[in-house]
């Protein structure tokens, strides 16, 4: 089993006050992604950089208190690929990529962490150039390799996956290009990105208890009035070994909650 755990912290130094090295200690995690680390490489290193016996690495974004994104893994990668775009994203932090390659397989697992476009039509823009590279960017790597991508998406995708989606069908994060964007995503066929979402594709119809995001405005947690934005979205031969998927949300790491699948495969 490979026990896969997407988490956006949301300060990586804020989230440890609250116990998430103590909960990952603990869950059996194989590898895992984070994302918002809001920290730089002095910040991390020999603090963050091995938590429950797994190794990371990060991509810091060049603006302090910002972005970044790392991965954890247990059983040490073949290659690590740190950015995807050589330019605007790359130093906003948003990608670290780990590869195991062997004889007859090549497979990834990519941290990634979206743009969100809610602060205004500038950053709405850059999600949306964004959203084109990545896509265009994933479709590429599907061409040559199996690949799981953790991360916070920044999207929910159906009316299943927000409380209330009638109110937020014009907000950034619900609007009908970037529902389209993920359709077109996982697609299958010509034109189609080709990609699977792992959790719908085990609990198709679960729509409260699969929210992992909640504004800090409000009671939106207390009340559970959450968006399903994090996800496992993977190539269909990794995605069929899904065994389990869940929410963590007996502790509060931060305003996100960790999203963690079971995968038949091994390293």
């Amino acid at each position: 089993m490979f026990r896969l755990v997407s988490l956006n912290l949301n300060g990586i130094r804020s989230a440890a006050t609250k116990g998430f090295r103590e909960w990952a200690e603990q869950a059996s995690i194989d590898c895992m992604g984070v994302q918002e680390i809001k920290a730089q490489h002095e910040d991390v290193s020999g603090v963050f950089d091995h938590v429950a016996g797994m190794r990371a690495h990060f991509h810091h974004a060049q603006k302090k208190g910002y972005s970044g994104v790392g991965l954890y893994a247990r059983v040490q990668p073949s290659d690590v690929i740190i950015g995807f775009d050589g330019g605007e994203f790359d130093d906003e932090g948003r990608y670290v990529e780990y590869r195991w390659d062997k004889p007859g397989r090549k497979f990834s697992v990519l941290s990634v962490y979206f743009p969100s476009g809610s602060s205004g039509e500038d950053r709405q823009a850059a999600k949306f150039r964004f959203l084109e590279v990545m896509g265009e960017h994933l479709k590429k790597l599907r061409k040559t390799r199996e690949f799981i991508l953790v991360g916070d998406v920044n999207i929910a995708h159906r009316e299943i996956d927000l409380k209330n989606w009638k109110g937020n069908l014009k907000n950034s994060g619900f609007l009908p290009e970037e529902r389209q964007w993920m359709t077109t995503l996982l697609e299958q066929g010509r034109g189609g990105g080709g990609l699977v979402d792992v959790y719908r594709s085990l609990h198709p119809e679960v729509g409260e208890e699969a929210y992992t995001w909640w504004s800090n405005r409000g009671q939106a947690y207390a009340k559970n009035v959450g968006w399903r934005i994090d996800y496992h979205l993977a190539t269909p031969g990794v995605a069929a070994t899904a065994r389990a998927a869940s929410v963590y949300k007996a502790q509060r790491f931060s305003d996100h909650a960790p999203l963690t699948v079971d995968y038949g495969l091994t390293l």
